[in-house]
């Protein structure tokens, strides 16, 4: 019955587990391509998106007490970061790289 009062934190501190290289898979992508497809779409530089994710990433691995803690607010801006690059921004680019006409 104990595990059913810790639900909620089990499964937040599953999601953090979960979320870690989900936040290294960002960062290596945005390493991974080519400058000029980031202006080419219209957004942030390179160089700022790798910032992004990789201060997002970092802040996933180090937060104190993962997201249950005092920087839980800090954890869910590098979530943030990382989904808007990886729905917004990595599609653009990879499609732009591919020579897609849409971007």
């Amino acid at each position: 019955m104990e595990f059913l009062y810790n639900l909620d934190s089990y499964i937040v501190i599953g999601l953090w587990i979960l979320l870690i290289p989900v936040g290294g898979y960002a960062f290596l992508h945005a390493l991974r391509q080519r400058a000029d497809a980031f202006t080419a779409v219209g957004k942030l530089t390179k160089n700022a998106w790798l910032g992004i994710t990789g201060v997002a990433f970092l802040l996933l691995i180090f937060i104190t007490n993962g997201p249950l803690g005092s920087g839980a607010i800090f954890w869910l801006a590098a979530i943030v970061a990382v989904l808007v690059y990886l729905v917004d921004v990595k599609p653009a680019v990879v499609g732009v790289q591919r020579g897609d006409q849409r971007w």
